[in-house]
């Protein structure tokens, strides 16, 4: 990257980076059990609600738990369920058609982060009217209060509960717009672990890892600061603990609940200190074939962690340290290094591939692009990237190795 640019992007970081003690961070309120919805409605003077889930979690019998509870307590709800896993534009706007057919007053969403995402993008349309997805894309592009939101997650991984972000896919251009506000933040999540004991493994796997790719972004960042250090080691430590117990019994409980929980402290970390270019790369992936958030994550953090190189050292060795996953008596770059093994033998462990097959060696510059225009300069990455030097990790996970 050229030298006036990476002078762009550093200065635009460190501004925000100095105003973060002055944001409006706001932490959701969380419950632990599905039956807190209706008290959570009558406080808020609320009596019809947009229920957003998916066909899986219909089939599935959740959807029906959180239908059962809002009718006992005589809420009036009209249920969309045809969410995508990378939600759309059109998912949004249905959504949106809904609440205004139905006067409805607030949201619930139920699932991973693509219900979550699509209610977020949701609520963001029914208070912007006249600005449509691909205007709210960046930072601070609603900037108005949203109709109530209580998100409730059934996989421990996209955090979506706590965080800034919302991720919306144009379907025509095979394009993800990430669009990152205050008011996106839910004001109130569930953190009911028995949503999630019946998560197949490979979700299990994917998002858990993809819980550990927001701390470890968050953490690597140059945005990184007292609050969200602690959350991403809390964040680390637990999935250290925690998630391959998870993965080997989906029924345990202990681990069920502590996985909600290092999701949380991910999203918190990241909605902070924000992501970098794992994530950029990820979500292009998404976009132009589909590949699932979380898998791409998993694949990709240990060859961008690998690609950072020296840079990363420090932080990386720090965070292995406070969560436990390494223990003292290695120097930084020896216990970054150990890191990132650990990171590759936990994907390699729960049967996660080392490379993503569906990336096409012609579709890269475009991606690449994607990604550049996605970064910088609002990710406050370690080592700046250009498009050309982001083209390089797609070689890399298309083939786990640089000779592209």
């Amino acid at each position: 990257m050229n030298i006036l640019r990476k002078t762009w992007c550093r200065t635009y970081q460190g501004a925000f980076h100095i105003a973060q003690p002055l944001l409006p961070y706001k932490d959701p309120v969380v419950k632990n059990s599905i039956n807190d919805i209706p008290e959570i409605l009558r406080t808020n003077n609320i009596n019809k609600v947009v229920f957003v889930t998916d066909k899986g979690l219909v089939a599935a019998g959740l959807a029906k738990r959180i239908e059962d509870v809002l009718s006992s307590a005589g809420i009036s709800f009209t249920t969309y369920s045809d969410t995508v896993p990378n939600p759309t534009i059109e998912n949004v706007e249905a959504v949106r058609e809904i609440y205004k057919s139905a006067n409805a007053q607030g949201f619930i969403s139920l699932g991973g982060g693509s219900a979550m995402d699509c209610a977020k993008a949701a609520a963001a349309r029914i208070a912007k009217p006249n600005k449509q997805i691909p205007k709210m894309r960046g930072i601070l592009k609603v900037h108005k209060k949203l109709p109530l939101i209580i998100a409730i997650p059934t996989t421990a991984g996209t955090g979506s509960e706590a965080t800034v972000t919302t991720v919306i896919t144009d379907s025509k251009k095979n394009y993800k717009y990430p669009i990152s506000d205050f008011c996106l933040i839910p004001p109130y999540a569930i953190h009911d672990y028995t949503l999630t004991t019946g998560l197949p493994q490979k979700m299990t796997s994917t998002t858990g890892m993809d819980a550990l790719t927001h701390a470890v972004e968050a953490y690597i960042g140059r945005s990184l600061n007292k609050t969200s250090a602690a959350n991403a080691e809390e964040a680390t430590m637990l999935i250290h603990k925690y998630l391959y117990r998870a993965y080997t019994n989906g029924n345990d409980a202990e681990a069920r609940q502590n996985m909600l929980r290092a999701s949380f402290c991910a999203g918190l970390a990241f909605s902070m200190s924000y992501v970098g270019y794992i994530h950029a790369v990820a979500h292009s992936l998404g976009g132009k074939y589909g590949t699932p958030h979380g898998l791409a994550n998993s694949i990709l953090m240990p060859i961008i962690l690998r690609e950072y190189g020296e840079c990363v050292y420090p932080k990386l060795a720090r965070l292995a340290r406070k969560s436990g996953v390494i223990a003292e008596g290695h120097s930084d770059e020896e216990t970054a290094k150990l890191f990132i093994d650990w990171i590759q033998e936990m994907n390699d462990k729960m049967n996660i591939p080392r490379v993503i097959d569906d990336i096409r060696e012609e579709d890269i510059p475009e991606m690449a692009a994607y990604a550049d225009a996605e970064a910088n300069p609002t990710y406050p990455v370690p080592r700046l990237m250009d498009k050309k030097e982001l083209e390089r990790l797609y070689y890399l996970g298309k083939t786990g190795n640089a000779e592209n």
